[in-house]
């Protein structure tokens, strides 16, 4: 099967997700529209679209052109019935392309958090065999509205939107991907970066664990 992944910025790659996908053989196309990659006019070319993260505020299409082209491309894969995955801004970005507004937060989360999985995210397969609560990385100061028909599957203490489905996309608004070298380079100027990759470390094994566990039933769920 054959994979798009969007990047946005070079440091933040597909890390563990895209190690995933290589073991079930995956071909991966990678698109770095923040190069001047084209997104493919043919959204049937894909049997897989993972959008990644970056810095920018969805809306910021006059810094940022290839903003609104994603837009469009989202809309149209989601339409078309393509697995989507859309991580932290890329979870933004799927309820922009679909109506939705994007709005700073009353509070940042940057660093490590926990997550819980509310009622409808209990029952939703992709978070089958996970506990109800987990610690995972955020980098992010907006939140977002919900698209009619999305439902809500986890949250913060300060961020009620975590993680939704909407048909066949999911959004989570934190980082899933990450390894401990991706977190070590994101927090490399921060006051806390030893505190940070500290707990990190601590949490490692359990940490990936939980992130093979989603893609493994993102993958029972999407290609049966």
């Amino acid at each position: 099967m054959n994979a798009l992944v969007i990047m946005h910025v070079e440091s933040e790659g597909p890390g563990t997700l895209g190690e995933f996908l290589k073991s079930y053989d995956f071909t991966i196309k990678t698109a770095r529209v923040y190069k001047g990659d084209d997104l493919p006019k043919n959204t049937n070319s894909y049997d897989l679209v993972i959008s990644m993260g970056g810095p920018m505020n969805v809306d910021e299409e006059d810094r940022y052109p290839f903003l609104a082209d994603e837009k469009r491309f989202l809309k149209n894969v989601i339409e078309s019935n393509t697995p989507v995955i859309g991580i932290c801004p890329d979870a933004q970005m799927i309820t922009r392309a679909l109506g939705s507004s994007v709005y700073k937060a009353d509070t940042k989360e940057i660093g490590l958090g926990d997550i819980f999985l509310v009622d409808e995210g209990k029952r939703e397969p992709i978070f089958r065999g996970l506990p109800e609560n987990f610690t995972i990385i955020h980098w992010h100061e907006d939140t977002f509205d919900l698209p009619n028909g999305a439902k809500l599957l986890a949250s913060s203490k300060d961020c009620k939107n975590q993680a939704f489905r909407y048909r066949n996309a999911y959004g989570f608004q934190f980082h899933i991907e990450v390894n401990y070298k991706m977190v070590a380079e994101w927090f490399d100027d921060s006051s806390n970066k030893d505190e940070i990759l500290k707990r990190f470390k601590e949490i490692e094994d359990s940490y990936l664990s939980r992130a093979y566990m989603i893609y493994g039933n993102f993958m029972k769920s999407m290609y049966k």
